[in-house]
């Protein structure tokens, strides 16, 4: 019996169906679905190129044994595994636009300053997304790597993407990469919004952090070092276009995190030990995939962003809602408290389909989400003076 069943096509099939319907018990079942099904979850067209169709062109014309019969029944469900990603990331434009309307009401996009050039009206980049879904930059952006913006070493670093014009102020993007907050590195994720950015006169920065071997013992020296990037780029990082007033910070999954943290302790001088004048407020801020508890997992620990209060910047809240890592929850949990902070809106869309770490890939979904986030920094009046640069 066990001589009918092709395991490599059961393989494929796991990762096809945990990409539809992913574990979330126990917690390392959560961790397997999303590492298993992130290759079909996030790229679904390159999936089906590099792994179903060699799968079955061999077999086009043949006398079909057991063995390939059963295969042939597995490909089929994993085609309609795929059919099933593809319209939910599909929705990710109507998420995003869901999170503007919710907080804008109806007429929002007559806020958005842009009007025609709003970037969800925009027609989707079919051939990058179908043909070149892993991020490359562009020639017309330039990467300045490994930047001090501390006396750490290499822990210290961040990279600067910019339009060769070197526009002289602009509006600024700092990324803050995931990992747990043990590993993880600068210029990983996210790579679609810093170029895409970068393309139309941002300057984007992505940055390394302080890692540990548990998130609690990392605190607050990671949150001192996010502090720290603020305070760089409101003194050497002009010298790199910066422009201090117009600072977007993100992150995704301890990043974002992060970029909670930073907007609830704003110029909280705990955390700026030996830089207490300088200003480490920002125009507004991005969560992505996040976790938003204590480190110490009591989320009424002060290394929670929810146990800290204090007006904040205006915020896009977004989490995939088969996320199997970081519970959407949690980031339902964040925009409640947010909200009920003095400030601005706060957006929140929530994806269909979306699992963690959506930001690795030029995806269909991820690719939405910087439309999305490219419509939000305009609602604020981050908006470089060089639009169309490219």
């Amino acid at each position: 019996m066990l001589d009918v069943v092709p395991v490599g096509a059961v393989v494929v099939t796991a990762c096809a169906l945990l990409a539809v319907a992913p574990l979330r018990r126990p917690g390392s079942a959560g961790t397997v679905s999303w590492i298993l099904g992130n290759f079909a979850n996030e790229l679904p067209f390159v999936f089906f190129v590099v792994v179903v169709v060699p799968t079955l062109v061999p077999l086009i014309g043949e006398d079909l044994s057991a063995r390939d019969q059963v295969t042939v029944v597995l490909m089929a469900v994993v085609v309609v595994a795929l059919v099933i990603v593809v319209s939910r990331a599909l929705g990710t434009r109507a998420a995003a636009e869901g999170a503007f309307r919710d907080a804008l009401g109806a007429g929002w996009r007559a806020e958005v300053p842009s009007g025609d050039s709003l970037a969800l009206d925009r027609r989707r980049r079919w051939a990058r997304i179908l043909f070149v879904p892993f991020p490359l930059r562009p020639r017309s952006v330039v990467r300045t790597a490994d930047v001090a913006y501390g006396p750490r070493g290499s822990e210290q670093f961040l990279d600067v993407y910019r339009h060769r014009s070197e526009p002289p102020s602009a509006p600024t993007l700092i990324h803050l990469h995931g990992g747990r907050f043990r590993w993880g590195r600068k210029s990983r994720e996210a790579r679609s919004l810093l170029f895409r950015l970068a393309e139309q006169g941002w300057t984007c920065i992505s940055a390394n952090y302080h890692l540990s071997p548990t998130p609690a013992e990392g605190f607050p020296t990671h949150l001192i070092d996010v502090k720290r990037i603020l305070a760089w780029c409101r003194g050497e990082g002009r010298l790199h276009g910066v422009d201090p007033d117009a600072i977007v910070l993100s992150g995704s999954s301890a990043g974002a995190h992060l970029t909670a943290m930073a907007a609830l302790t704003a110029n909280d001088p705990v955390f700026q030990p030996g830089f207490e004048d300088v200003d480490t407020s920002f125009a507004a801020g991005v969560c992505l995939g996040g976790y938003y508890g204590g480190l110490d997992g009591d989320d009424g620990s002060p290394t929670s962003p929810l146990a800290n209060r204090g007006p904040v910047p205006p915020f896009f809240v977004v989490h995939g809602l088969n996320d199997t890592v970081t519970s959407p929850e949690g980031a339902r949990g964040l925009v409640r408290h947010l909200r009920a902070q003095p400030g601005p809106l706060v957006l929140h869309a929530e994806l269909p389909g979306g699992q963690h770490g959506f930001g690795l890939f030029g995806s269909l979904r991820f690719e939405a989400v910087v439309d999305g986030i490219e419509a939000f920094v305009d609602w604020v009046g981050c908006r470089p003076a060089g639009v169309g640069l490219t």
